[in-house]
């Protein structure tokens, strides 16, 4: 047992640590004369809950979720038009780098602050808050308890591998990697080094990736796959995250990634895109090895785990439930951004994600007649370009097929499609400017949508159909439910949300709710603790 005298010992080599070696440096920024929105788009960008303001490098004030929400939002004012100057907290409270932790904790103390901008010589080098300074306490216990030093500590940080798309390429399972490696890099900083991605690449395709992506796979090419696997084996990799997807990878149902596990010497953990209940011979051989060869596999729905066992009851053990995370969005009123959009006076209903013909778009447009008989004012979004891939195969068949559908219903003033790939940003604002969000899939096997996890954290009105990763957001009142392609009971939601504003902005707060443990922070951490039990840590 430590002797009292070992305990004040502790804390005083805790509280005597320097501020410039324990803030997060460089944190994002605006100027005070920037509108409210950028903030909002900042918030969302960077997965914060404060922006610093800051004038030639010395910040003058300081805007949060609180402040925003209390002196914008409900006050009915506009985000376009209102300046940061105008409801960020001022004066602003500052302390020198070279203060120590105790200096800080008791600035905050006095204050009544919660969060503390670090400066030197008054311009803006970081931010400290309570929540991190009690990180770097209980990090230092550890260390203390198991005899450590701050120098053991990082040579006890893993480096990751991501397999996986990756952006530019246009793909929903490029955009989720990017999201986790950026969110374990920001947010676990102490337990991982800096990461390593090694991109599959498209029939014939090669993009200009950024310096996170240090090898390539070419889908088609199964030495390719041999390759990538001698790679991570010769370096100081410590683990890998495979992300599946049957139809990313060459051969027959994806087989050509067996090759990659077979020779690769370290350990796995694969996250899951697609359980299918009734796999085909093929898809189901493939799966098993790919579960044969990882230490644990991940779903994003809760049912996913009881398929798998049943599916794969040998493989019980290794199966992980992590839902799939989302952006840390500011809950905002649709009148705040429809104006920016220049949808004011509409009901807006949207759907966004890349095209194809298994997203049932078809079924909400045949909805729609009946919809827009009671409520002229209904405008529905189709936000999305076409899957590259979908249009390499076919074209744009589907979007004209969905083009035809909307002039034989004379919806031309009441559907628009936004035919482009949006950054995240944008799509943001979009979802804040949304009434009613609706996802009609058509089949049931879906156990990983980014665009209902989206919908969930912007805290919308959801419609959808009652596909895997839907059924407990259905479960737990989050969602209503429609039944898969019915037309009938899409309207028959859409309605009902539209009479009774009580019960849509109810959903609303219980879609925010639900996703507080799906934001990028919680579900990062999820996966490193993961992969350190993987490796025995």
């Amino acid at each position: 047992m430590r002797k009292m005298g070992e305990t004040d010992s502790f804390l005083d080599e805790v509280l005597g640590l320097l501020l410039e070696t324990n803030m997060r440096p460089a944190p994002p920024t605006v100027s005070s004369l920037d509108a409210v929105s950028t903030v909002v788009d900042l918030m969302a960008k960077e997965n914060v809950g404060s922006i610093v303001a800051v004038e030639n490098n010395q910040p003058v004030g300081i805007i949060t979720e609180k402040d925003i929400l209390q002196r914008v939002i409900k006050p009915g004012k506009n985000l376009e038009l209102t300046l940061v100057k105008d409801v960020m907290s001022k004066p602003l409270v500052t302390i020198e780098a070279e203060r120590t932790i105790a200096d800080a904790l008791e600035a905050l103390h006095k204050h009544n602050i919660r969060r503390l901008i670090v400066t030197r010589k008054g311009a803006l080098v970081g931010l400290t808050t309570e929540r991190r300074l009690l990180e770097i306490v209980h990090a230092h216990y550890v260390m203390k308890a198991h005899g450590t030093t701050p120098e053991d500590y990082e040579a006890h940080k893993i480096r990751v591998a991501y397999v996986s798309t990756y952006p530019p390429r246009e793909c929903g399972i490029a955009i989720y990697t990017q999201h986790l490696v950026d969110a374990t890099s920001t947010f676990c900083a102490r337990a991982v080094k800096s990461p390593t991605v090694v991109a599959i690449n498209d029939r014939g395709a090669h993009y200009d990736y950024g310096i996170a992506v240090r090898f390539q796979i070419d889908a088609d090419e199964i030495e390719s796959y041999e390759k990538a696997a001698e790679y991570i084996n010769s370096s100081d990799i410590d683990i890998v995250n495979l992300q599946h997807e049957y139809g990313i990878f060459g051969g027959e149902w994806g087989e050509y990634v067996i090759t990659f596990l077979e020779k690769l010497e370290k350990p796995v953990v694969t996250t899951l895109h697609t359980v299918l209940q009734e796999p085909p011979p093929d898809a189901r051989r493939v799966l098993e090895r790919i579960l044969q060869h990882s230490s644990f596999a991940v779903v994003m729905a809760g049912i996913g785990v009881q398929i798998l066992e049943q599916l794969y009851g040998s493989f019980a053990d290794k199966i992980r439930h992590i839902p799939h995370g989302c952006p840390n969005v500011p809950h905002v009123g649709t009148a705040m951004t429809k104006g920016s959009l220049a949808l004011q006076d509409r009901v807006v209903l949207s759907t966004f994600g890349l095209l194809s013909s298994g997203k049932g778009i078809e079924y909400i447009i045949t909805a729609l007649p009946q919809v827009v008989k009671e409520c002229p004012e209904i405008l529905y979004l189709i936000i999305g370009e076409t899957h590259p891939e979908v249009r390499k195969r076919e074209g744009e068949t589907y979007r004209q097929l969905l083009l035809n559908l909307v002039d034989s219903f004379g919806l031309e003033k009441n559907v628009r499609f936004v035919n482009r790939f949006l950054t995240e940003n944008e799509l943001i604002r979009y979802l804040q400017a949304t009434d009613i969000y609706i996802l009609p899939y058509p089949n049931r096997e879906q156990i990983s949508s980014g665009t209902l996890s989206y919908a969930l954290s912007a805290g919308k009105a959801i419609v959808t159909t009652p596909f895997l990763q839907a059924e407990d957001v259905i479960s737990k009142g989050a969602a209503m439910e429609c039944e898969f392609r019915d037309p009938n009971s899409i309207a028959e939601c859409i309605r009902a949300l539209l009479k009774d504003d009580q019960i849509r902005q109810r959903s609303g707060r219980m879609a925010y709710e639900y996703s507080r443990d799906m934001i990028w922070p919680n579900v990062a951490m999820k996966y490193v603790n993961l992969f350190y039990h993987a490796l025995g840590l």
